[in-house]
């Protein structure tokens, strides 16, 4: 049973383009259906964390939004974080699944157990992925990725159960 999920930014909870203002201000764009999955994945007391490689106040604010439980942000090795989560929950790799678009998720997905990538995924990525989802990052790859646990344990059911 996955109990944490681990999630990229840029190309999997966001369509992976940087956007600018006028002003130069950063802007992302977020698919609320990955919004949900994510607060349904909670509510089955299940943990998840977010592991990028560049800093923005934007992904800090969107993930209290949906109440990530972990989220690292600059990070250049994405091994050594799931090495340290993986001991503060005391979870075998086995329980740990992520999602991932391009090559800097490859340390991330040594250290899963199981490993998924959005449809616009670079080959390196897809060629190492166990899930091949047919959803692109930032367009409900991440509610795909859920989806997909939820099946596998028979869980479906819980989605009109969480919101009835």
């Amino acid at each position: 049973m996955i109990e944490l999920i681990l999630l990229d930014v840029d190309g999997t909870l966001s369509d992976g383009k940087i956007y600018y203002n006028d002003v130069g201000e950063e802007i992302k764009v977020f698919d609320v259906k990955d919004g949900l999955g994510l607060r349904v994945w909670k509510k089955l007391g299940r943990k998840s964390a977010i592991i990028t490689g560049r800093k923005s106040p934007i992904v800090e604010k969107r993930a209290k939004e949906l109440e990530v439980d972990e989220i690292f942000m600059g990070v250049e090795n994405k091994a050594e974080v799931v090495s340290i989560l993986q001991e503060k929950y005391s979870l075998s790799q086995e329980q740990i699944a992520c999602i991932g678009d391009d090559c800097n998720d490859l340390p991330m997905f040594k250290k899963s157990g199981l490993k998924f990538a959005p449809s616009n995924a670079v080959e390196e990525i897809k060629e190492r992925a166990d899930i091949l989802l047919d959803k692109n990052g930032g367009d409900g790859a991440v509610r795909a990725m859920i989806e997909y646990l939820m099946r596998e344990e028979g869980l479906e059911g819980k989605w009109i159960e969480i919101f009835t």
